[in-house]
């Protein structure tokens, strides 16, 4: 499980969309309607979760009416260093990017430039005509076809092309389940490559459902194509719709899909958690076609909003 303060972005990004800012004014917590004793519990919970070695560090922030009543940074943004939280650190904040992507389709559907029922081939068409894959029953000692190996499956027709809304709304089998991320696996991306040379690939992988059939999470492969399609529809490259359209107008300075030289040394280290205790994980964004490949499905990083501009 991912945790240590970077697994904190979640609840940092919740507050940041609630328009917490730097210049937003601070509160006594009575004065909006808060308790100070009860926000200190929040301090105290999570120095409990450091001092039991379940966190190296995070930063709780709690405002309301648009005044600051709590903000603690905690423990270090980085074990080896000891480097203290502050409250400029800055979060991986993984599939909280997937919101992102959310907003700026709906964008485009605003604006005409795609129907939430266009299907992903209209956009991509290499999408068109996907197949869905059959589990082979089980063979000697598996259970429910599970195998040692690779998943055995054969494949059929999908009942219908998968649409945009499949995509935001995890219903549509790409990438969702052994099957269909088997073939991922034999597509995977290469080194300097786009959006636009990669998704393509994933119309010839194994839809892991019938569309609409059900619901199971897509965590990468559906949002990353979303990714493409904004591309495609809006004419720019995600980085620069997001930072356009949405970041700029908003005073978000500080989320990147790459920080910069001056900004990683504010970035907090990522830790999982084992039986020996926290140990320090691979950057979870792709080090890969640095300032290339856009990952709409878990690629920024973000710090508390600097600005009030939507308050």
């Amino acid at each position: 499980m991912k945790i240590a303060a970077a697994c904190l972005s979640l609840l940092l990004t919740g507050l940041a969309v609630a328009a917490v800012s730097t210049s937003s004014p601070n509160a006594r917590p009575e004065d909006v309607g808060l308790s100070t004793e009860r926000l200190q519990r929040i301090t105290q919970m999570i120095q409990r979760r450091i001092n039991a070695g379940d966190l190296a560090g995070a930063v709780t922030i709690v405002a309301r009416k648009g005044k600051v009543a709590h903000l603690a940074p905690q423990g270090v943004m980085d074990l080896s260093t000891k480097q203290p939280m502050t409250a400029a650190s800055m979060f991986r904040i993984a599939s909280m990017t997937k919101p992102v992507v959310g907003v700026a389709v709906m964008m485009m559907v605003e604006e005409g430039k795609l129907r939430l029922n266009d299907p992903v081939w209209r956009y991509i068409p290499e999408f068109r005509g996907m197949k869905v894959g059959v589990p082979l029953p089980a063979g000697g000692g598996g259970r429910g076809g599970e195998t040692a190996g690779p998943p055995k499956f054969y494949t059929v027709p999908a009942q219908r092309e998968i649409t945009v809304k499949d995509l935001l709304t995890h219903v549509s089998g790409l990438g969702s389940g052994p099957m269909g991320n088997s073939d991922i696996d034999k597509v995977a991306r290469k080194e300097g490559e786009k959006l636009a040379d990669y998704i393509p690939r994933l119309g010839g992988t194994t839809l892991e459902f019938q569309p609409g059939s059900r619901w199971t999470y897509s965590p990468g492969a559906g949002f990353e194509t979303l990714g493409r399609i904004i591309e495609i529809a809006s004419g720019l490259p995600l980085d620069q719709f997001f930072r356009t359209r949405i970041f700029d107008p908003l005073g978000m300075k500080d989320i990147t899909f790459w920080p910069t030289d001056t900004q990683m040394p504010r970035v907090a280290t990522v830790y999982s958690r084992g039986p020996n205790g926290l140990t320090r994980s691979p950057t979870p964004n792709d080090t890969m076609s640095r300032n290339v490949y856009f990952r709409g499905s878990a690629g920024c990083t973000a710090r508390r909003k600097t600005t009030s501009r939507w308050a």
